[in-house]
Order: C-alpha cells, then sequence, then structure tokens
C-alpha cells in the first residue's frame, strides 16, 4: 500500500484510465472526447464521469425530479466503481483533500487553455492555486430557483458556514493534521478573494453578483500589454471581451453558492456514499419546503463571513456555530418530512437522521472520523 495519488496515464504501474475504460466497457458507459486530453464517460441514466486537473474522479448527476431518485443513482455508479477500483489496487478517496500528498508531488494532468491559464494565474497569488485544482473534492448540490428566489439565495449563502461545519472531512493534509475541520474550505478562502466566498443578501442579488463578476480579473483573456491581468469590467470597457468570453469568465467565479440557471451549493466536503442523502435532505428540507425556508432566513440572518472561516476551522468545536447548526438540521428534517415519500424515500430521511444523532447532534462531523485514523 503507497496510499500515492494514481495518475490519469502512466508508462508502467498503476494508472486510473485504462481502469475506467474496462469498467465503462462493461457497465455500458460511452465514452467521448473531452477538450482537456483524458476522456470523459456518458452513464445511461445521463451522468458523465470525468477528470479534475490533478487527477480526481468526477461524477456529474443528472438532473432528478426527486432527491431520492438521484441518491439511488450516485450509490448506482459510486458503489460498483468503487469496489472495482480496489480489485485493482485503487482506493476511491471520498474526503475534501488528499490527505496524505504534498501538492508539489500531483503534477496538472489535464490540458489546454483553460487550465494552464488558471494554474498561471493562480500560482501568482500563492500555493492554494494548485491545492484546490489538484487534490480537493466537493459534494456539490444544484437547487432549483423555483418559488422566493432572493430569499433562497440569501439563506443558502447565510448557511455556507454551516454546511461548511457539519459536513466537513478534511482535517488532515499532507500526512498530518491541520488545524481547520475543513482544509479544502480553507484551500477555497486562501484561493484568490476576488473570485471567491458569500454574497450580503442585502441588496440586489443580480446586481450584487453582476459587480463581483465584473470586479474578477477575466484570466483566461490573458494579460493586457503592461502584463497585467484585468478586471472582466476594464475588457469590457474597452469593447475587448466577447460575450463567449463573458460566459467562459463566468465559469472561472467560485463563491460558496454560484447562479447557473439553478443555485450551485459548493460548501461541502466530499462524503462517503453512504452519507450522499444526507446534504441533499439538509438543502431540500431548507428550501423546497416555503415555511421551513422562511423559518431558516429567521435562524441564519444576513450571511457573515467570519462565520465561514470558523465554520471552516473550528467547525462544530465553535458553540454558536454548533447550536445553530443543530436547530437548522432538525429545521431541515421537518422540512424534508413534509415534502412526501414521492421526493424523500423513507430510507434516505431516516439516513440523514442518522447522519445527524451521529454527527451533528454530538458536536461532531465527518473530519472526527478522519482525525481519529490519523492521530489515534
Amino acid at each position: 500500500e503507497t496510499r500515492a495519488p494514481v495518475p490519469i496515464q502512466a508508462e508502467e504501474g498503476v494508472a486510473s484510465l485504462p481502469f475506467l475504460r474496462r469498467f465503462a466497457a462493461e457497465h455500458g458507459w460511452a465514452e467521448r472526447l473531452s477538450p482537456y486530453g483524458p476522456p470523459c464517460f456518458f452513464l445511461p441514466d445521463g451522468g458523465v464521469i470525468s477528470y479534475e486537473p490533478g487527477g480526481q474522479v468526477e461524477l456529474s448527476a443528472a438532473p432528478f425530479a426527486s432527491l431520492s431518485a438521484l441518491v439511488a443513482s450516485l450509490r448506482g455508479a459510486v458503489l460498483p466503481l468503487r469496489a472495482a477500483a480496489r480489485e485493482e489496487g485503487i482506493e476511491l478517496l471520498t474526503g475534501g483533500i488528499d490527505p496524505q500528498t504534498p501538492v508539489e508531488e500531483v503534477p496538472l494532468q489535464l490540458t489546454g487553455k483553460r487550465y494552464g491559464a488558471m494554474a498561471e494565474y493562480l500560482a501568482g497569488i500563492g500555493r492554494f492555486g494548485a491545492r484546490m485544482m489538484r487534490q480537493t473534492a466537493s459534494l456539490q448540490v444544484n437547487l432549483d430557483w423555483e418559488g422566493d428566489a432572493p430569499l433562497r439565495w440569501r439563506v443558502l449563502n447565510a448557511a455556507a458556514p454551516y454546511l461548511t461545519a457539519i459536513f466537513a472531512n478534511s482535517p488532515v493534509y499532507a500526512g498530518a493534521p491541520t488545524e481547520h475541520r475543513s482544509f479544502r474550505a480553507h484551500a477555497w478562502r486562501e484561493l484568490d478573494p476576488s473570485r471567491t466566498g458569500i454574497f450580503s443578501g442585502r441588496e440586489d442579488a443580480v446586481a450584487e453578483y453582476l459587480s463581483f463578476a465584473l470586479r474578477a480579473p477575466a484570466i483566461l483573456r490573458g494579460r493586457d500589454a503592461g502584463g497585467e491581468h484585468l478586471p472582466a469590467g476594464e475588457w469590457i470597457a474597452r469593447g475587448e471581451l466577447s460575450m463567449e468570453e463573458w460566459r467562459t469568465h463566468l465559469t472561472t467565479l467560485f463563491p460558496e453558492v454560484r447562479p447557473k440557471g439553478f443555485a450551485e451549493v459548493r460548501s461541502i466536503d466530499g462524503q462517503d456514499p453512504e452519507w450522499y442523502a444526507a446534504p441533499l435532505v439538509l438543502l431540500a428540507g431548507i428550501v423546497h419546503h416555503p415555511a421551513t425556508l422562511a423559518a431558516a432566513g429567521e435562524l441564519l440572518g444576513e450571511p457573515d463571513a467570519e462565520l465561514l472561516r470558523r465554520g471552516g476551522q473550528a467547525g462544530l468545536g465553535d458553540a454558536q456555530i454548533a447550536r445553530t447548526a443543530r436547530d437548522l438540521f432538525e429545521l431541515a428534517l421537518r422540512g424534508a418530512a413534509g415534502l412526501g415519500e414521492d421526493f424523500v424515500a423513507p430510507g434516505d430521511l431516516e439516513s440523514a437522521r442518522e447522519f445527524f444523532d451521529r454527527y451533528t447532534r454530538r458536536g461532531l462531523s465527518p473530519a472526527d472520523d478522519a482525525h481519529q485514523a490519523v492521530c489515534c
């Protein structure tokens, strides 16, 4: 057992792509070309398996009409893949960051302008760009805007510190404990303040996000004649940013909640498949039940960037965050129960309750399991 990252391709030794191709052929996954080098794989139910820059394997699920159909799809893809990978000597980790490897030992494995430009720009800020691109993993949840969209936007931004704390699962980095329950969240906070963070919810949401997007450097546009990365707004003022470039620029913004025609919630560390239902129940229980959404708005108040820092560092070890997290999760469980069994099957609701009882109610998160495995 080496605990070394598995490269996508290798001239000798273990590599993930040959294994993934064999598994895909056996399970009816269609291989397609990717602009970034390694191929992606389309699953029969509409999901897509692809690679991230450090060789992480990403599953992008198709949209589903119910929470439980989504959980079944995720587990139906991941569990057989994980079992087959183990037979090949590959362990698929499910935390927020590679816990063993220094970033210098993980090369950039995707090609193309996007990742090269991002790597070059972020390297000028610090080491966290490489860590984010090559070593992190999260469970991102997409939610419709139906109902009171401005309230959903404010509540989801205000919930980010608690989601980070509840599902923190990356306390170890480079083989040693860190000072953070979610070192992944710390990496994102240190990445680039111009393209990360949360929004106040006090102003018009569209105007606030537009201002954020215009201020962020358009890194894929390249440098100006003076060698600087200019904000997107300056390129637009010069008439030198096309609509296609603007749309691409928006994909280089990484706030905790990203609007994409739906709300993409990005605050949750990667989780073991056993617990896939828990974050989905929590989020659906909050935003899909009108009374619960209103109650969550009262409970959480305005989004708070300092709480976001504390949620990733101390997690549920912060007494204030722990109290509100418990109240929020209990509220979400009640809201999810009111969505009906056609949307949330009893087994998935019970799984979320088990997560709450095992972790959140006791002021713990999956990070405590990961920390215990390394330290004790």
